[in-house]
């Protein structure tokens, strides 16, 4: 069975962005109102499975600015450029 995490973009009433990040094997869901707050979430979440996480669906609500979704695509970047740096290997691999 893959392990399938879905993270979506979501805006609150002052017109701040969160991910709202499910767990899809047991329906746990964690509020993440920056990419530090994602990133302990996720990896906390992912240590009940060894770390091993398969799959990563994103998604975003219908009133989501563009600005908001740039913000995190970079925000996104420096974390996998980090993670990257860290374990001395790209995260996705090319298929050859």
């Amino acid at each position: 069975m893959s392990l399938i995490f879905e993270s979506k973009i979501k805006v609150d009433e002052n017109n701040e962005w969160f991910i709202e990040l499910t767990d899809t094997s047991d329906g746990r869901v964690e509020i993440c109102k920056n990419m530090d707050e994602y990133k302990e979430k996720f990896e906390k979440m992912g240590e009940d499975y060894g770390g091993n996480v398969d799959q990563v669906i994103w998604s975003q609500d219908d009133n989501v600015p563009p600005y908001h979704i740039d913000e995190i695509r970079q925000a996104m970047a420096d974390l996998q450029a980090e993670v990257e740096a860290k374990i001395g290997r790209p995260l996705m691999e090319e298929n050859k």
